[in-house]
């Protein structure tokens, strides 16, 4: 039987660059159950600064997608391809930013345990 989790929320960053990804704050991560596995359904996040941003979803450290959101812009990422995370993943999400640029992402995140 599968689970739904959300990661939902409002939350601000100062990029470092784009090629440096930092985390969200606050942090932003989840682990999946020793006795499930995940599956990533949705994405949907919202950018409020001028610049373009772009979300990074890392699991055990190591990029798994990357989400660009436009300036004042907002995405739906419906994953029609989903895959099995394995049980005691840690997924994280980061945000990469022009540097110096401070700002909000609105961010819900559609997984489901199975």
């Amino acid at each position: 039987m599968e689970t739904p989790r959300f990661i939902q929320g409002v939350y601000s960053f100062e990029g470092q660059g784009l090629e440096r990804p930092v985390p969200l704050r606050p942090v932003i991560g989840y682990t999946v159950p020793r006795d499930k596995r995940a599956q990533l359904i949705y994405l949907r996040a919202g950018n409020a600064t001028p610049e373009l941003i772009y979300l990074l979803l890392t699991r055990d450290g190591q990029p798994m997608r990357y989400f660009p959101i436009g300036a004042k812009g907002a995405i739906h990422v419906p994953l029609v391809i989903v895959e099995d995370i394995p049980p005691e993943s840690v997924l994280e999400l980061s945000v990469g930013a022009p540097e110096g640029v401070r700002g909000l992402a609105t961010i819900d995140i559609g997984l489901a345990e199975i």
